[in-house]
């Protein structure tokens, strides 16, 4: 059920972004009706919403729902491993010799390059 709601929730993605992307904006006609005085419904109150409008709506909608389901449904899955879990694995004891950046001093290096 969980990839069949994955698979809805990407369809219902990339249809509200394609009709986002080929609505006509609020002002796109606002150069072409500015002098033949259209433009007060522009910036006043448009009237119902058309057909494009009223789906972006229910696909909006659809989307945060199916968002919300996934999301509760997606909690219970991940479990992080802990690393304290099973102690009866007994640690590695090899170790190894360690390197020192720290230079030696030149009684304890006797071969230095330095001169005195």
């Amino acid at each position: 059920m969980y990839e069949i709601l994955l698979v809805v929730y990407l369809i219902v993605a990339l249809a509200l972004v394609g009709m986002v992307l080929i609505q006509q904006g609020k002002g796109a006609d606002m150069g072409s009706s500015f002098g033949a005085g259209a433009s007060a419904t522009v910036f006043g109150s448009s009237g119902a919403g058309n057909f494009m409008t009223k789906t972006t709506t229910i696909l909006a909608s659809v989307f945060f729902v199916l968002s919300i389901i996934l999301g509760n449904l997606t909690t219970g899955q991940i479990k992080k491993t802990d690393e304290w879990e099973n102690l009866e694995v007994p640690a590695s004891t090899t170790v190894a010799p360690a390197t020192s950046d720290v230079p030696v001093s030149p009684e304890e290096n006797k071969t230095s390059d330095v001169p005195n």
